[in-house]
């Protein structure tokens, strides 16, 4: 009942924000994604406490946490129900989004002046919609949260973004629509051929790695086929290199709390989804095909952040490096090794953290200074002491430093991946070239904070820079201080993230 709870809590808040006048609405909005938010870590420690080491949701059903089946409707002989749980996974996922829509809200207080209670209303949509993802079993129950996280994203992209932002929000449904219809095939081909009737995603991982004498198209067996076009649908998501071009558009056009849902949260949905689907379901597949798979994050770590290093806009900077760290997390799941895994997980969790406090921070700037231009700015460290000095914190966890969240998540995976027996020989060289991304991470960081942030102070625009305000700056700190809990103490989440992962590793012989 706890998920049902969070769901419905918030669903009803949607309906009483978008009814409440716009005076209202900000705080409205941050005391009703409160709800879910404290609902959520008190279920993180019931996990950690009573649940330890549950096992996977897909792969051992019988051990879901807060699980709740209930019949919902017949599409044919495909039985549908309304099944939800949780697992090691889904769990830090499911904090993630909540605490950081609830801080979300609150840095909207001071950018977002109109139609607010509109604008509040949508992002509780999308949180809605996001528990969802993290927290179905079904697959269509899942697909129907997928694709609702589409329609609040569009929306607040193309009404509060910037000068372009009906194309920033155009291309966005676009690509992500498109590629949510090719996953949909892939993945139904399967679901046809193996005779499923249930849409339970442990039914389906149960079909899919039983599935035998499967058709063939062009002499290319259909599990191959389905693996890859479900890549392709989820890889647009995260997004991997070629198919990243919608989201620095989409960041920059989309109003500062919206690219801190989008790079925080939603990126995640894209690297859960391959995680639940190609690389659990369909793990013999991805065995195979891991070392073109690897090729292409070690490509995303690489050219995300050379694109990075070419930019002046720091939202543009950011966005860029998130492409490079969702590279990460594909090079440390084709690994199939207990670190490489659970690094790339424990990635997720982390670069949530991270960007979101990033983009946050950028905000707070932009909202002083009314541009985000290296080179229209300089020496904000004296005028705007608690930002800069959360800013430049939260650069040093993207660098990887110790003790910080990103440090862990980067060590996990490099570990976990630089002997990977699915690599072979190639994984030594493909683990060494995604180190190297830090050394270009650190360069634009470092050049982006030294014209911006240091120095004499000079502004291009003509407005008063002064110390940001409390409710700007109280997201950013308590940002902070959960990168470097997790960077402290890993094991808050990495532990029952291994629980998880090691059914995973089991198939096909593990590693």
């Amino acid at each position: 009942m706890w998920v049902a709870a969070l769901l419905l809590v918030t669903l009803l808040g949607t309906g009483l924000v978008f009814l409440s006048p716009d005076r209202y609405a900000g705080k409205l909005a941050a005391a009703v994604s409160a709800v879910p938010a404290l609902g959520s870590l008190y279920m993180y420690w019931v996990y950690l406490t009573q649940y330890g080491g549950t096992g996977n949701a897909l792969l051992s059903p019988a051990d879901i946490a807060f699980g709740q089946q209930i019949p919902w409707i017949t599409l044919g002989e495909l039985e549908v129900s309304y099944y939800v749980g949780l697992d090691g996974i889904s769990m830090p996922l499911l904090a993630l989004t909540t605490v950081l829509t609830t801080l979300a809200i609150v840095s909207a207080w001071t950018p977002i002046d109109e139609r607010q209670s509109q604008f509040y209303g949508l992002m509780l949509f999308m949180e809605v919609s996001l528990i969802g993802v993290f927290s179905a079993l079904d697959f269509f129950l899942w697909f129907v949260f997928w694709e609702g996280v589409l329609i609040p994203m569009y929306l607040l992209i193309g009404v509060w973004g910037g000068p372009r932002r009906k194309y920033a929000a155009i291309k966005f449904f676009v690509y992500t629509n498109v590629a949510s219809l090719i996953m949909f095939a892939g993945l139904f081909a399967l679901v046809f051929s193996t005779g499923l009737t249930s849409l339970s995603l442990p039914a389906m991982a149960e079909a899919f790695r039983t599935a035998s004498g499967l058709p063939t198209i062009a002499g290319v067996n259909l599990m191959t086929i389905s693996f890859i076009m479900m890549f392709f649908g989820f890889a647009v998501k995260v997004p991997v290199f070629p198919l990243h071009t919608w989201l620095p558009d989409a960041h920059v056009e989309a109003p500062t709390p919206v690219s801190v849902m989008l790079a925080g949260v939603l990126l995640k949905m894209g690297t859960y989804a391959l995680l639940r689907f190609n690389f659990t379901m369909l793990a013999d597949t991805a065995r195979a095909l891991a070392v073109p798979l690897a090729i292409i994050g070690v490509v995303s770590v690489i050219y995300g952040a050379m694109l990075a290093l070419a930019q002046r806009d720091l939202k543009r900077i950011v966005a860029y490096s998130s492409i490079s760290s969702m590279g990460y997390v594909i090079l440390g799941l084709v690994a199939f090794t207990p670190y490489g895994m659970g690094g790339a997980t424990f990635q997720m969790i982390a670069h949530g953290l991270i960007s979101g406090l990033m983009f946050m921070a950028v905000g707070v700037i932009y909202n002083t200074t009314h541009t985000r231009m290296v080179g229209d700015m300089s020496g904000l460290a004296d005028r705007m002491p608690w930002t800069v000095g959360i800013f430049v914190a939260a650069a040093f966890g993207y660098m990887g430093l110790p003790l910080m969240a990103g440090f862990a998540g980067e060590y996990f995976i490099f570990q976990g991946s630089f002997n990977a027996p699915t690599l072979g020989g190639a994984a030594p060289v493909l683990t060494s070239l995604a180190m190297f991304g830090i050394v270009i991470v650190a360069g634009y960081l470092l050049w982006a904070m030294q014209r911006t942030l240091f120095g004499a102070f000079s502004l291009e625009t003509d407005y008063e820079v002064s110390p940001a305000a409390f409710h700007d700056v109280a997201p950013l700190a308590v940002l902070l201080l959960l990168v470097i809990a997790l960077g402290v103490a890993p094991d808050l989440s990495f532990a029952m993230i291994q629980d998880s992962i090691s059914p995973v590793l089991e198939i096909g012989g593990g590693a």
